[in-house]
């Protein structure tokens, strides 16, 4: 029987695989949460630029097209949130997928070591009996060579 497990390169090559998966879901979790560092720091300039209650129309309108402005930033921020976030989704899937394409060939492993354990029991019982039948046969070979000898 063959002891090694041929599919031992796969193994190395899915963990691998899935290695890579778990450092893109980090990478991607550190991207949303920049983005949302983003989006906090938008709504404080947002909320820090009031528009002025006197001034010139020229002056007033100014400061209403910054604000414009900052709240198209926000919603491009929260935009980056959304899809930071798709992507993880992504990138989670991608690794429940290397998870299951990996545990199906550890399984394999698994097994192909049990069958090598069974495979050496089975040959070390067969050792088993044949010394306990070469014994008794020697053992009976060795009482009929000597009738004279009395069994104690």
């Amino acid at each position: 029987m063959n002891r090694l497990f041929r599919l031992g390169p796969v193994l190395r090559a899915r963990k691998a695989q899935e290695d890579a998966a778990r450092g893109a879901v980090i990478q991607s979790r550190a991207e949303i949460r920049e983005a949302q560092a983003l989006v906090k720091r938008r709504q404080m300039e947002l909320v820090g630029s009031e528009a002025p209650s006197e001034g010139t129309a020229r002056a007033m309108v100014a400061a209403l097209v910054a604000r414009q402005s900052l709240a198209a930033g926000l919603f491009g921020a929260q935009r980056m949130v959304t899809d930071a976030e798709e992507v993880e989704r992504e990138k989670m899937a991608a690794l429940t997928d290397a998870a299951k394409r990996r545990r199906a060939v550890e399984m394999m492993s698994e097994r192909h070591a049990a069958t090598v354990r069974a495979h050496d029991l089975r040959v070390d019982q067969a050792g088993i009996d044949e010394l306990a039948v070469t014994a008794k046969a020697r053992q009976a070979a060795g009482n009929v060579a000597d009738p004279n000898r009395s069994e104690a």
